[in-house]
């Protein structure tokens, strides 16, 4: 069977179970901290899991994609290595919520394995794992399905620590968690491995195929395990290790997904398409990279730019080791689109945006090698003895993206070698930090927990009558509260809108005859909305009936705002490329701020397009449309997805400027574009590498910005004596009258500088046998003083020299040494140790360096550091 196939035959098998099949989830994990990239299937279940939410089915089945290359999880430099590990790899998986538990699932997982109308594996190739103590799926497995006992193997706790076992699953330190059993493929003798649990486990006879993950139990702080009311179940299997189990094949890089991806490698590296292991990289790494990129990830240098900054970076290296000229990473993109485009649309999509960003990063990558190769030279020249410390070579590859097997290559040639071990030591402190730096810490029992329901009003109303059906104070609950207390209250029905989207909650009141409370801000948990306020007047107890009000004013700017920000999604990609993809907002009722994915800065052309776009459509004035739709139907209609955003099986699709703008979206919005009334960016720049964010304004706030530069444009004109039609010409007069100005003080002060340097020179004191000479001049920077430097070289024939240019908030400091003396002082250690007295840095060649300071009051010492320096190295 094709991988395609058994993809499929996956989602129809369990549909007829009664799941419903639903769509893999974007490698961003929606609304989760905890997370690089999602690399579970379970990642997007994870709030109904929590009892966080509900869905409108409680079977589910999918096909997740999902990447292990960072963090916690990460599988990077195995890679091309084993048969198995992959950065991205596809997750089929069945869930219950609540719905059914072990017995069911065993027996899905059997069926769909060796059933004649399925998989048909045969059953004697089959082994199955238990957590030692679970008895109840030993049972099941033995006595049900059939399994012979001998073939059914407990793992036990890891060292002894209690439930720290591969057989026992945990979503983090506290929470739900379980036993799991995994099922194990027998690939033959004449593969090397052993049996789970053997000193052999980690070779590549048995395969783990499937996981069944049973939670059970709530693990509190306190370490002890609660029976969970609703048992849930979380299961897995490997897309790639069931390919290649039923394609007869021993490595996941044998299967179909991979073959046409390993031709195009051979064709673009230039190499003989064999079993070489880069070939493989190259394999794998362009599937991580293309789905990150699809999902919006860009190269940069912290978080999940950086970890596909390093898997580009990794197979760029391995394409070189195969004799690759020049950039050759993006051609492969185009075969991975006809493998996997029709099951993943996202790639046909955006197939241009992964070409062009693969290949900017393949060329920055050829600059950084170079970079890396003059790092290199300087720290060789430095080296004591033949070994090239393991520090300098990890940050060579850590800080410049430098592959340590290139360092040993150049080490190699000039008879050094390279500290191997010290360079793994530094590998496992990264990764320590890395997974310190993990936020699985987080206590899952310390989240608000809100089984209430809130029906949302505010799409019609800003005000209506609704029922406390709970309230907060401190994080518990209780009955009552009074006034000045600070309080969170859940209600049956709101017109409150909650914080999504990029758009913030509502602001307003909570009233009573007898009751007042102050809504600063609205969130949500679940499927309830969190009234966060203080009460100013009276007391409030679960069960009241109270009238909630909107503040009117504010929602109907926030909402203009928002409105805004749709049109410009839309104008941005029309002006700029389909590769725009948004990467967060703020909407509000002051402002708007959109962050989007683009690698240069916007031209004032472009921004006065996208203005002019803009407003364009506000003065068409056409009606916002919504529609409630399921989701499939809202991507044919081309809705684009907010960044992210979780979406149910019901959405809301917002079409604005007779469908110009069509996007999925729950904020509150204008009833036509011309509400918005007028728009003014205010801002445009980078926040990220290949991330660009606009900052504008809407309506009344446009118009108070425009009356503000109309001002101060009148002030101009008032200053320069102008008017508006030839404000231009005064200011470049004035700024050309300035050049003339600044041109002639730099002629005085390099002429005062040279009559200064005959009287300079005749200050040289020596210090053994050395001449030395330091000063202190105002008013000079550090062109004159360079000047300067040269000129007393020449009169004093052999001297050392610093001298400093003092200004109101900083000192210049240059110093020199003529060449005969270079080879026993150096300018640039010379420069170090001064500049460090003033509170500053400085450095430079042995002839000549330059640095700053800040420190005045400290000056005269540090000039003195010359005479001292000089002395100590006669």
């Amino acid at each position: 069977m094709k991988s395609a196939e058994i993809r499929e035959a996956f989602f129809r098998f369990f549909e007829e179970k009664g799941h419903t099949r639903v769509a893999s989830s974007s490698l961003i994990p929606a609304n989760d901290p905890t997370l690089l990239f999602t690399n579970a299937g379970m990642n997007q279940f994870k709030d109904c899991f929590l009892g966080l939410e509900k869905r409108a089915y409680t079977r589910a089945v999918t096909s997740q994609k999902c990447v292990r290359a960072g963090g916690k999880h990460n599988d990077l430099e195995n890679v091309g290595y084993t048969a198995r590990h992959h950065t991205f790899f596809e997750m089929l998986g069945n869930f219950s919520f609540g719905d059914y538990f072990k017995r069911d699932a065993i027996h899905y997982a059997w069926e769909f394995l060796t059933s004649e109308k399925w998989l048909n594996l045969p059953k004697e190739k089959l082994w199955v794992t238990i957590y030692e103590s679970d008895d109840e799926a030993h049972d099941i497995w033995v006595k049900e399905v059939g399994v012979p006992a001998e073939r059914v193997i407990r793992i036990g706790d890891n060292g002894g620590a209690p439930y720290a076992s591969d057989n026992f699953w945990a979503m983090g330190d506290t929470g739900p968690c379980g036993p799991c059993s995994e099922i194990f493929y027998d690939h033959g003798e004449h593969i090397w491995g052993g049996l789970p649990g053997s000193p052999e486990e980690d070779g590549d006879r048995y395969i783990e195929i499937w996981n069944n993950v049973f939670m059970q139990f709530n693990r509190t702080a306190d370490g002890e395990m609660h029976p969970l009311p609703a048992p849930s179940v979380d299961t897995g299997m490997g897309l790639e290790r069931i390919s290649a189990i039923m394609q007869h094949v021993n490595s996941n890089y044998d299967i179909d997904l991979f073959k046409s991806l390993l031709s195009a490698v051979a064709q673009a590296t230039g190499h003989v398409n064999d079993d070489n292991p880069s070939l493989k990289v190259i394999a794998d790494h362009i599937r991580s990279c293309s789905f990150l990129i699809a999902d919006g990830v860009v190269p940069s240098n912290d978080g999940r730019g950086y970890v596909l900054r390093r898997i580009i970076r990794r197979a760029c290296r391995h394409g070189h080791k195969l004799g690759a000229q020049g950039s050759f990473f993006y051609k492969v993109v185009a075969a991975l689109v006809e493998e996997m485009g029709e099951a993943f649309p996202e790639l046909q999509h955006n197939q241009a945006q992964i070409e062009r960003v693969l290949k900017t990063e393949e060329e920055q990558f050829a600059k950084t090698l170079e970079q890396g190769l003059r790092i290199l030279e300087q720290d060789l020249e430095d080296l004591e003895g033949t070994v090239i410390p393991g520090a300098i070579v990890f940050k060579l590859y850590d800080t410049y993206g430098f592959p340590m097997d290139l360092t040993a290559d150049i080490a190699r040639e000039r008879d050094l070698t390279v500290d191997e071990e010290g360079f793994e030591r530094e590998m496992e402190a990264q990764r320590e930090r890395a997974r310190s730096a993990s936020t699985f810490g987080i206590d899952y029992n310390a989240l608000v927990k809100v089984d209430s329901e809130t029906e949302f009003l505010g799409y019609q109303k800003h005000q209506a009558n609704a029922k406390v059906l709970m309230i907060l104070k401190d994080g518990e609950q209780v009955d009552t509260a009074v006034e000045g207390e600070a309080v969170v209250i859940v209600l049956d029905r709101t017109p409150f809108y909650a914080e999504s989207g990029g758009q913030v909650g509502d602001c307003g009141y909570l009233s009573t005859d007898s009751l007042h409370l102050d809504v600063t801000d609205t969130t949500k948990s679940g499927s309830a909305f969190l009234h966060h306020g203080r009460l100013t007047q009276g007391h409030v107890k679960v069960g009241d009936s109270v009238r909630a009000t909107v503040d009117a004013q504010v929602r109907h700017a926030t909402a203009l705002n928002h409105s805004a920000t749709h049109i410009l999604h839309a104008a941005l990609r029309e002006v700029l490329g389909g590769h725009v993809q948004q990467k967060g907002s703020l909407v509000d009722s002051q402002r708007l701020r959109f962050d989007f994915s683009h690698f240069e800065a916007l031209t004032p052309e472009q921004i006065k397009t996208l203005e002019a776009r803009v407003n364009l459509e506000i003065r068409n004035n056409t009606e916002v449309m919504t529609e409630l739709t399921d989701i499939e139907t809202a991507k044919a209609k081309g809705a684009l997805a907010l960044f992210g955003e979780k979406y149910g099986d019901e959405v809301r699709v917002l079409s604005m400027a007779d469908g110009f703008s069509v996007e999925l979206c729950g904020g509150t919005h204008a009833q036509r574009t011309g509400d918005i009334g007028l728009f003014k960016i205010t801002s445009e720049g980078g926040v990220a590498a290949g991330i660009r964010r606009i900052e504008a304004v809407t309506g009344e706030a446009a118009w108070n910005w425009l009356s503000g530069a109309e001002e101060q444009l009148k002030q101009a004109m008032s200053l320069v004596k102008g008017t508006r039609e030839n404000l231009l010409d005064k200011l470049q007069g004035l700024l050309d009258q300035q050049r003339s100005l600044e041109k002639e003080i730099e002629q005085l002060k390099a002429k005062a500088a040279s009559a200064a340097g005959s009287d300079l020179a005749s200050a040289a004191v020596e210090v053994n046998g050395v001449k030395v000479l330091t000063a202190s001049l105002d008013g000079l920077q550090n062109k004159e003083l360079l000047a300067l430097i040269d000129q007393l070289k020449n009169k004093l024939g052999s001297a050392v020299i610093l001298l400093a240019g003092v200004s109101s908030d900083r000192i210049a400091l240059v110093a020199g040494v003529t060449k005969d003396l270079t080879g026993r002082f150096k300018a640039g250690d010379l420069m170090k140790q001064a500049a460090a007295v003033v509170g500053g840095k400085g450095g430079g060649r042995p002839d000549m360096a330059q640095g700053s300071g800040v420190d005045l009051d400290k000056l005269e010492k540090a000039l003195a550091v010359t005479a001292e320096y000089v002395a100590g190295q006669s």
